[in-house]
């Protein structure tokens, strides 16, 4: 399929949405009328097809394509936007959800701890805001770019000194976007949740590293 359902909104891209807020993201955007594409980690297949078979039961007007990889990799977010565009035509919305955690004093976290967590949730968004932003700016029709911040982006807690920092990023990288691609009708905005029981969190607030 090349293009947009006439019944449509447009297409919705949602990252890390095999579980937690990505699938509560891309089950809420296909029932406000949005054609989706779901995205996470190969580890996470088995999950992301759960979620493709939820929205296409009880969506079924719905177009769902899910799209495995690794939103720290550039090449694999350039070719997820790619895929959206290829199958349904446009990139209406982009969600960058994904993120990781580890929790652990500043004195324990290692070099691999913070570059790791600072990948997925920092590096990550702004691979997802340029190739979503790309495509955006191409069709010349706006859109919508939204990242995951945290409460944890607005203040600092302990032991989770790398996630910290990576969520204030996002809210650095999303202010920057949106002064850049506003002249071009394309609103970026983050969202700051407190701590959720999904998967990512143990119910004593204690992180774990599972994409988010």
């Amino acid at each position: 399929m090349t293009s947009t359902q006439s019944n449509s909104k447009g297409v919705a891209v949602v990252t890390g949405s095999a579980q937690g807020i990505g699938r509560g993201i891309a089950i809420r955007l296909a029932g406000d009328g949005y054609d989706i594409v779901i995205n996470d980690l190969e580890s996470n297949k088995e999950n992301l097809e759960e979620v493709k078979k939820e929205i296409a039961a009880n969506f079924p007007e719905r177009r769902v394509l899910a799209v495995l990889g690794n939103v720290s990799v550039e090449e694999d977010v350039k070719g997820l936007v790619e895929s959206a565009v290829k199958e349904f035509g446009s990139l209406n919305v982009f969600v960058a959800n994904a993120g990781i955690s580890r929790s652990k004093s500043l004195l324990e976290t290692t070099s691999d701890d913070f570059e790791s967590v600072l990948s997925v949730n920092a590096k990550g968004t702004f691979y997802s805001y340029k190739y979503a932003a790309q495509q955006m700016v191409a069709q010349g029709e706006g859109g919508r770019i939204i990242g995951a911040s945290s409460l944890a982006g607005k203040k600092g807690l302990a032991s989770l000194s790398a996630y910290c920092a990576s969520k204030f990023a996002v809210r650095g990288l999303t202010q920057s976007a949106a002064i850049e691609l506003g002249r071009n009708g394309i609103t970026v905005n983050a969202y700051a949740p407190g701590t959720i029981q999904t998967s990512m969190c143990k119910f004593q607030d204690l992180c774990v590293n599972i994409q988010w």
